[in-house]
């Protein structure tokens, strides 16, 4: 069901890489509600993936840029802003990546080059990427900038390893760049914190069958799926939220604010 909630809307959608991927079902959606917009990956991430059949499904196109790089961003937001004819309404920052993770280092024992790596693409890159958008004034007024985000940030999840650490930066950068923005610019900043959600990255957690199966027994609505987290994304993109800022948002079944549940329980006492 479509309701409009985006016609008439510009945007810039980071991180679809395949038809599992938030940012993808995201375009879906924001294709749905009437916006125009670009769609954005790493030049590595685009030959990995599928995005050039979403750009025809959605009538966009898209701009390959490395968000860790400044240059990239600049031509990226120039671009865009040629393309859909004029300032941006809405951006999705849906990037995350762990060379530890991938290559199975434990959190004891950092590769730091790697982690400085995890830490520019993950993280770093929400920074870079408002702070091109700010300076060259390329939102709208009321315009909305989201970035996706997991409650390890805020607790011990023990194999997500220095995600936690990016996550906790990429918040914190969400709140302090986003009161600038609000002030001046009148756009707002929003974390949105995901269910564990079968994406690429995400399968690439150890033991994330055990995190989804817990997370599922734990919250009283169950996991949100990519696609619910589509739709929620669609609102904070929405004209409906236009005060929402500053804000790290939970959007995980009721899971974050449960101590045990009697599923858990249950399954305990086995």
């Amino acid at each position: 069901m479509s309701y409009n909630l985006l016609k008439g809307k510009r945007g810039i959608i980071f991180g679809a890489l395949d038809e599992n991927s938030i940012a993808w079902k995201t375009a879906e959606r924001a294709h749905e509600e009437g916006a125009k917009f670009v769609l954005t990956n790493a030049p590595v991430a685009l030959r990995m993936g599928t995005i050039n059949t979403l750009a025809e499904k959605t009538n966009s196109q898209v701009i390959p840029a490395d968000a860790t790089k400044v240059e990239d961003l600049e031509n990226l937001i120039e671009k865009a802003q040629e393309l859909l004819g004029g300032k941006i309404d809405f951006v999705l920052h849906s990037i995350g990546m762990s060379i530890n993770v991938r290559k199975g280092k434990h959190y004891t024992d950092q590769n730091y080059d790697w982690t400085h790596k995890g830490l520019d693409v993950s993280a770093m890159s929400f920074h870079k990427l408002m702070q091109t958008l700010y300076k060259k004034d390329a939102m709208n007024e009321w315009g909305s900038i989201v970035a996706l985000t997991y409650m390890a940030a805020q607790r011990v999840f023990p194999d997500y390893n220095d995600m936690a650490d990016n996550k906790a930066y990429l918040e914190s950068v969400a709140r302090s760049f986003g009161y600038f923005f609000g002030k001046d610019k009148k756009v707002r900043v929003n974390t949105i914190s995901q269910s564990p959600t079968p994406t690429s990255a995400g399968q690439g957690v150890k033991g994330f069958t055990g995190f989804m199966n817990y997370a599922e027994k734990m919250a009283p609505l169950g996991n949100a799926t990519a696609l619910e987290c589509a739709d929620y994304t669609l609102t904070l993109f929405s004209d409906l939220t236009k005060k929402v800022t500053l804000q790290n948002l939970f959007h995980d079944g009721g899971f974050s604010n449960m101590g045990v549940s009697q599923d858990i329980m249950e399954a305990m006492e086995e």
